[in-house]
């Protein structure tokens, strides 16, 4: 890993090797994968725990602070977006009661900026704030498939990441894929994550009528995909509208 010179850059290089993988981490960890000296490291760990953008335990590994929790729920676009969608989130949770996902697309990765689940629902890796690669979810796939032909061929020519031995894997099978996508209005990752439950997602449009966003719910192999499909499209109907967006 490249070192920035700056000393933001370098603060950020420190910050990224937190991951939803490795959520907390030691000085010596830290400064191992951001590739920063060991004294870079304590004194930038020092300013960032005063500013609160890091926290520490009394084992001495760090974790991202509220800070930075608080700075990033001000941003304008996942700000707006996530007010206007959650209503409509919350009528599609309580129709279905399965775990019931909002992404957005960041380069090559999707973020979630919101996640609402019930207490029996079926697990899932994601999480508010966690990233997972296009190709292989469903919210993924729409925000792709809507995506500029250049992000398409990047996503195409890059290293296609295997979850299990359903997840696309080849540029021809995610070309197919992105295909079907646009021409049916949404999408169903069947089981590329994890081998016991699939997502199905829909895209979300801003007043323009551009793709900015993606509902999906995650069930069960064994749901019926009629059950669930209807009241994911209508969600993301529902807050396109409220985006501004009409048909």
């Amino acid at each position: 890993m490249s070192v920035p010179v700056s000393l933001l850059g370098r603060a950020f290089t420190l910050l990224a090797v937190f991951t939803a993988d490795r959520p907390c981490a030691t000085l010596s960890e830290l400064s191992r994968h951001s590739g920063l000296p060991l004294s870079t490291t304590h004194r930038l760990v020092k300013d960032l725990l005063a500013h609160r953008a890091l926290e520490r335990d009394a084992d001495g590994r760090f974790w991202i602070g509220l800070r930075l929790y608080e700075l990033g729920a001000l941003s304008p676009g996942a700000l707006d977006l996530r007010e206007r969608a959650l209503p409509y989130l919350e009528d599609l949770f309580e129709v279905t009661r399965h775990n019931v996902q909002l992404a957005v697309r960041d380069g090559l990765e999707v973020v979630y900026v919101e996640r609402l689940s019930a207490v029996d629902a079926v697990s899932i890796l994601t999480r508010m704030g966690s990233r997972m690669p296009l190709h292989a979810t469903g919210v993924g796939l729409v925000l792709l498939a809507f995506a500029p032909h250049e992000v398409q061929e990047e996503a195409l020519a890059a290293p296609l990441k295997r979850f299990t031995t359903h997840t696309i894997s080849t540029p021809k099978a995610l070309r197919s894929a992105l295909a079907t996508v646009r021409r049916d209005g949404y999408a169903i990752s069947d089981r590329q994550i994890e081998p016991i439950t699939y997502s199905v997602a829909a895209p979300v449009r801003n007043s323009s009528g551009d793709v900015v966003a993606a509902v999906s719910v995650v069930v069960p192999v064994e749901t019926r995909t009629d059950t669930v499909l209807p009241a994911v499209r209508a969600c993301g109907r529902a807050i396109s509208r409220a985006m501004g967006w009409r048909s």
